[in-house]
């Protein structure tokens, strides 16, 4: 495994994340296809065995569950000093007033919440899940800097919004005197790249890290067209996502596939490959639901695309309706 920086920091991050949005209760989650906590167990103590130190959930995936499936493999499993551990704020967690956002009520109550599911006194990265339009983002960022100073958060980071709004969120921090974002979690891989339009640059010139969700777009880079599995057959996001735009997508997909069987690898090894050398990109997140999606990650870190493999990728891409920053 390699170890990089988190951005502009002194956290060394492993160059894979496992993403724990796949854990949790089904019951308590519109994803049917997550794993319950005893088939997450093993996946994340290969993660651990693989060198991933890295690991990403969030308050409103599987309604908690998944933090406390993640919380209590990590105990088992892992030394936490060793461990960064993140987790997300923004969700709808209960009905009525308050029940989410990033007001700062609902930043108090949610970071207590998480540090109890996950049985730690900390948190090392909180993230603001989504930009919430109804909430000055002055009273988000002094919220969140008052996570840090309190001891529950290590360094702070946002998700999925537009470029604008990220640099506003940069500069009220900045100017205020409080902490600054030093990550960000977008929606980025071979068919959708529109975030290398503002958002890659931007960070880039801030020294934010760049830790890119759905790397495989949701398995589609992984397999043949005509193929389905039971997540894409009940996964009603990644429909949203990606169908608008298959028939174009399809042919990148095709391209994966053709560089891959020249190389003797699995596809996701080459879609993860170019992402991993896209810059600044510090780390994907994977979104492992058996051992081999994690071990067919781990071997993206040894294979070095040629320019001329990199051209045929990128050469039909066509741009996409904006989504994630939503």
């Amino acid at each position: 495994m390699e170890y990089v920086k988190l951005g502009h920091t002194g956290l060394d991050v492993s160059r894979l994340c496992l993403g724990c949005m796949g854990f949790g209760d089904a019951k308590q989650w519109v994803h049917s296809w997550v794993l319950d906590e005893e088939q997450s167990r093993p996946i994340i103590k290969e993660a651990l065995e693989l060198g991933i130190n890295f690991f990403d959930t969030a308050n409103i995936y599987s309604m908690g569950t998944s933090e406390e499936y993640v919380g209590r493999a990590l105990k088992d499993y892992a030394n936490r000093d060793e461990i960064v551990l993140a987790t997300k704020v923004h969700g709808q967690m209960h009905p009525g007033p308050n029940g989410g956002g990033l007001s700062r009520k609902a930043i108090m109550s949610e970071i207590d919440k998480s540090l109890k599911r996950l049985g730690t006194d900390y948190v090392d990265l909180y993230q603001i899940h989504r930009w919430d339009y109804t909430t000055p983002i002055e009273e988000t960022m002094e919220a969140l800097h008052d996570v840090v100073k309190s001891g529950k958060a290590r360094y702070i980071g946002a998700s999925a919004m537009y470029a604008w709004q990220f640099q506003k969120a940069l500069y009220v921090a900045e100017t205020r005197g409080w902490t600054r974002f030093v990550s960000m979690q977008n929606h980025l891989n071979l068919i959708y790249r529109e975030e290398e339009r503002e958002m890659l640059p931007l960070c880039k010139e801030e020294g934010i890290a760049v830790i890119p969700y759905s790397p495989l777009a949701s398995g589609r880079l992984t397999r043949d067209y005509a193929e389905s599995t039971s997540r894409s057959e009940t996964d009603q996001f990644q429909k949203s996502k990606y169908d608008a735009t298959a028939a174009t997508d399809r042919l990148i997909a095709e391209q994966v596939a053709v560089i891959a069987e020249r190389r003797g690898v699995p596809r996701a090894q080459i879609a993860l490959a170019w992402l991993l050398q896209k810059q600044p990109v510090t780390a994907p997140i994977i979104g492992a639901t058996k051992i081999s999606h994690l071990t067919d990650a781990a071997g993206a870190l040894s294979i070095q695309l040629t320019s001329e493999e990199v051209a045929s990728l990128e050469e039909h891409y066509v741009p996409h309706p904006v989504v994630g920053a939503l």
